[in-house]
């Protein structure tokens, strides 16, 4: 979708940073670069960006590019993931269309993706080396990441970029974060490494997976952070923890998929909305000890646990798309990109015309949850 978001009235000072966290999801992902485009035409940039597999690659897309090249950045790298002529051909067949787009995409891979690696039908049991052990090589999506990225303003730290990646051996969720240590798109790979497709990614002599193996929603990393900030999240989900009884193995699988990569996104937020109020009480009881008792050691190490931040988390969630399957994440076909692209773009519209973390909320919470949903915003005590 092309359009102008017209500037809102947007208090920085008021909301502190601005963080986008990212799920993966394959094609699916086109929806973050509709909620970023949204949020770049309202004058609104992040300060943090944080992302999983196709998160992290949305995410490194924004913080390795200048403001002005980060929407054309997003454009092109979607535009290359597009469907082969012969696959785009094959999905434009009446009736199966659909499904022998998806099997072209399985045997032929995406020209600037993944390719497949073809020692690996040899067996199961060839040795590939681990750094090699995978269906298919993406080698294609490094040539196009570096392409895309700058790396120097990747590491910038305007935006923090942060990318979530699960180390092989230990089964740890490690996250890479720029304002620690240099990033480069190795470290963007590494996030996106999905056994069996894609082989693990070594970084630093440690091999690493996809972190949606052991956390699909990297919402974490900004509540545990140290030191906390106020803040405004935008935490941006496209697999759907909610949905209907599955009534078909097709339907069995897709449902599956959901509640894989959701990663009960709900109860970890329903969690840290709950360690946050705990903050919060303990800060405004230490505020209420005398000074001289304030000041004993042992009780400022206690005190240190507390804090009065406001985090406002706004969790956008990409619609169904009619027709979608299990295969939803491999749906590359333009028509598939570009309807998730205007649904983020469309949903984002919608909720910052809202505005809802301008409204008067408890003053004794210091976590709200604005949650989009259905057209309109559900506030959630």
């Amino acid at each position: 979708m092309s359009g102008k978001v017209a500037a809102i009235e947007f208090d920085k000072a008021r909301v502190g940073q601005v963080v986008l966290v990212f799920q993966g999801g394959g094609a699916l992902g086109a929806y973050q670069a509709g909620v970023y485009q949204a949020l770049h035409e309202a004058g609104i940039e992040p300060d943090w960006v944080i992302g999983t597999s196709i998160g992290a690659i949305n995410a490194s897309l924004i913080a390795g590019n200048a403001p002005e090249d980060r929407l054309p950045r997003l454009r092109e790298f979607w535009r290359r993931m597009k469907h082969s002529a012969l696959t785009q051909l094959a999905g434009a067949l009446p009736g199966f269309g659909a499904a022998a787009a998806n099997g072209l995409t399985v045997a032929t891979g995406l020209p600037a993706f993944f390719q497949p690696n073809l020692w690996a039908f040899l067996g199961g049991q060839v040795p590939l080396g681990a750094e090699a052990a995978g269906y298919y090589s993406t080698s294609p999506l490094e040539r196009t990441l570096t392409e895309l990225i700058d790396p120097q303003k990747l590491n910038r730290g305007a935006p923090r970029l942060t990318v979530g990646a699960a180390n092989v051996q230990t089964g740890e969720m490690r996250y890479f974060d720029s304002r620690e240590t240099e990033l480069s798109v190795r470290h963007v790979m590494a996030s996106g490494a999905l056994p069996p497709a894609f082989p693990a990614v070594r970084i630093d002599g440690e091999l690493y997976w996809d972190g949606g193996i052991l956390s699909n929603t990297p919402v974490e990393a900004v509540f545990d952070d140290n030191p906390r900030r106020s803040g405004l999240v935008f935490a941006v989900h496209v697999w759907s923890p909610n949905g209907p009884e599955p009534d078909s193995i097709v339907k069995v699988m897709s449902r599956q998929k959901d509640l894989q990569y959701a990663s009960r996104a709900a109860s970890h937020i329903a969690r840290q909305k709950q360690i946050h109020r705990l903050r919060r009480i303990i800060a405004t009881l230490a505020q209420a000890l005398p000074e001289e008792t304030r000041q004993r050691a042992d009780l400022k190490a206690l005190a240190a646990y507390g804090c009065l931040t406001t985090m406002h988390v706004v969790r956008l969630l990409a619609p169904p798309l009619q027709g979608e399957d299990h295969a939803k994440d491999i749906d590359f076909s333009p028509d598939g990109i570009r309807n998730r692209w205007d649904a983020g773009y469309t949903d984002t519209v919608r909720v910052l015309a809202q505005a809802p973390w301008t409204r008067q909320g408890d003053p004794t919470e210091g976590f709200i949850l604005h949650e989009a949903a259905a057209g309109r915003m559900l506030e959630v005590a």
